[in-house]
């Protein structure tokens, strides 16, 4: 490694923050690291593990207001927005409306493909290694579905993948089996995007810390940033638990927590925490077992075989950030699942049994990252709502970029952090 490029400071340990360590460490930084909690629970050690390409179309799409609306009347429905007269949600909500249509997709889709794709391939740099073992399968992911209607939907946004050049697959009842030998299937049908991959969350982030801790970086674990320090256009200082910590560059992960570090470095960002949930089912007999990842469509449940157990995650709880479980909405997601895995009658877990955490979600459904027009050394990486784990690297990758004044892997422009400022 190159030495003495200068100090970089990330603020977040989430898997942004850690791979801006990563890429960072190989350009020659000298990296700290302030996070407001410990080292052992983000959104990025619970979540599904998915690595999605396939996920080309935001958040804020045709038909989901809609269907949203019709879902917010039932308590086990897999997307729920709080109401409330909160002014940050309803700014939030109106930009989101603005955005749900098919011109947003199509101006947004091939950006967010490549954005993923790069990232895939870091994934598989990264995994090879020595020190790295998460269980990287990039075999394709599942997408299931039961009725002609989401059939029909699929199979156009099937079509769209290939016309973008992804390899994709439509396939029937039969067909779709074939693929899972161990595992009954009660669906009509699926789609297998090869692009797709999954891993095991926990040990990306247990192992990415530890590479980086034996590579001379500092954490500061439970420092919440209470301010920054400014200078003409340049941030000089942050200062967190009464501390003052310096650097020549500074990157802004935070995770869903981004609105409100950045209000404190006076730049807007505008976002909501998306919650979700996943827990961990062991099948009684280890034959079932899942050779590939899958998506429930209808349901929106995902299902991603890890260590010889599936996780089972959904929902998508828009509201301000809470403690509490919701066990209705977790009870519909196991509900769901024998209707499309027979073999698979779940008990409701408890509720020390379930991880929750928070998917930080953009207006537009796409994430924030880029360099900062107000504070010339400020780099903003976040806000990659389903997909945060699956954009990783090629955040960190594209944060050692900027900060080398380097043009980055993949165009960025249309996630240019300060949009809705």
């Amino acid at each position: 490694m190159t030495q003495n490029k200068g100090k970089a400071l990330i603020i977040g340990a989430g898997i942004a923050g850690l791979s801006s360590a990563y890429y960072l460490l190989q350009k020659g930084w000298q990296v700290e690291i302030l996070e407001q909690n410990d080292l052992t629970n983000n959104c990025s050690y619970g979540n599904a593990g998915m690595i999605v390409p396939s996920h080309f179309t935001p958040l804020a799409a045709p038909g989901v207001v809609a269907q949203g609306i019709r879902w917010m009347f039932d308590s086990k429905s897999p997307f729920y927005v709080k109401p409330s007269l909160n002014s940050r949600l309803i700014s939030w909500g109106l930009k989101f409306l603005k955005h749900s249509n098919q011109k947003h997709v199509d101006y947004s889709a091939a950006a967010s493909r490549d954005l993923n794709l790069a990232s895939s391939r870091l994934y598989n740099e990264i995994a090879q290694k020595d020190e790295f073992d998460f269980e990287l399968n990039q075999n394709g992911i599942l997408m299931l579905y039961k009725t002609e209607k989401v059939a029909e939907e699929e199979t156009e946004l099937a079509h769209k993948a290939i016309s973008m050049g992804l390899p994709v697959d439509i396939m029937g009842k039969k067909e779709i089996q074939e693929l899972e030998p161990n595992v009954r299937l009660d669906v009509i049908g699926g789609v297998n995007y090869k692009c797709d991959g999954h891993m095991n969350p926990m040990k990306l982030m247990k192992q990415m810390i530890s590479y980086l801790k034996n590579n001379d970086v500092v954490f500061h674990t439970h420092h919440q940033v209470a301010g920054f320090e400014t200078s003409g256009s340049n941030i000089k200082k942050v200062i967190a638990n009464g501390k003052e910590f310096t650097a020549d560059q500074f990157i802004m992960t935070g995770g869903s927590f981004l609105p409100e570090l950045a209000q404190k470095a006076g730049i807007k960002i505008q976002m909501m925490p998306g919650k979700g949930y996943s827990f961990m089912h062991k099948p009684e007999n280890p034959l079932n077992t899942l050779k590939h990842a899958a998506l429930l469509l209808e349901a929106r449940v995902a299902v991603t075989p890890m260590n010889g157990h599936i996780r089972f995650g959904g929902t998508m709880e828009l509201a301000s950030h809470n403690d509490t479980i919701n066990m209705k909405r977790v009870e519909g997601i196991t509900r769901s699942i024998p209707n499309y895995l027979p073999d698979f009658q779940i008990e409701k877990p408890k509720e020390s049994e379930i991880w929750f955490g928070y998917r930080p979600c953009a207006p537009d459904g796409l994430p924030y990252l880029g360099q900062s027009s107000k504070l010339k050394n400020l780099i903003i990486a976040g806000g990659g709502g389903m997909m945060g784990l699956s954009l990783g690297p090629i955040f960190g990758k594209t944060v050692s970029e900027l900060a080398h004044d380097q043009k980055p892997t993949v165009e960025i422009k249309i996630f240019n952090p300060e949009r809705f400022s």
